[in-house]
């Protein structure tokens, strides 16, 4: 079974890309920040301990990340732009 990833951990992620936490309403939580030369909008459900599979690829697609990039992230602390 793939590994599930926690709301924490995915904002930390989008953090060390540059995406940032801008603004919260009720549970939905909104990063915005400049990635690869386009300006990404990603929102988070706060307080998710284990992301849905379909959920996170959504994410990481509004992110412009991948999900090896992800667990590069999670590993390393960087990615490579």
């Amino acid at each position: 079974m793939p590994r599930r990833y926690s709301t924490a951990e995915v904002a930390a992620a989008l953090d060390r890309i540059g995406i940032r936490f801008v603004r919260q309403h009720g549970s939905h939580m909104r990063y915005s920040g400049t990635w690869r030369g386009l300006v990404r909008h990603v929102t988070l459900v706060s307080g998710v301990r284990e992301i849905k599979p379909g959920t996170l690829s959504g994410i990481l697609q509004q992110a412009g990340i991948s999900l090896e990039e992800l667990r590069t992230l999670m590993s390393k602390g960087n990615v490579a732009e």
